[in-house]
């Protein structure tokens, strides 16, 4: 079954600021980064369950070649996935638990 996304605002502006982080570092980097998110919440519509579940329902997905995950719900009375945030993964992950549970219903 394949499902709808939902990228949260929260999910956005981690987006959004990670790109500006690595524009800055690098010219084009930035837009590198954002293309293979897109690529790979892109991935999940056809097999979202494929992902391991870190916290209580919230799954993971490392990104391809960058030090981040994204982390998900899947909602199945609505089959969405709705992507909470991208997070480092050299953040701790107890913070992103309490950030990331609170969208869980």
């Amino acid at each position: 079954m394949i499902y709808k996304v939902k990228i949260e605002p929260e999910a956005l502006a981690d987006i959004q600021d990670i790109t500006d982080w690595y524009n800055n570092a690098k010219p084009g980097l930035g837009k590198r980064f954002q293309k293979t998110i897109v690529n790979q919440v892109d991935g999940l519509i056809n097999k979202p369950h494929g992902c391991a579940v870190r916290y209580k329902q919230i799954r993971c997905v490392l990104v391809k070649k960058f030090p981040y995950m994204i982390h998900f719900y899947i909602n199945e009375e609505t089959k969405t996935i709705e992507v909470l945030a991208v997070i480092s993964t050299d953040r701790n992950p107890k913070i992103w638990l309490e950030k990331s549970s609170m969208r869980v219903k």
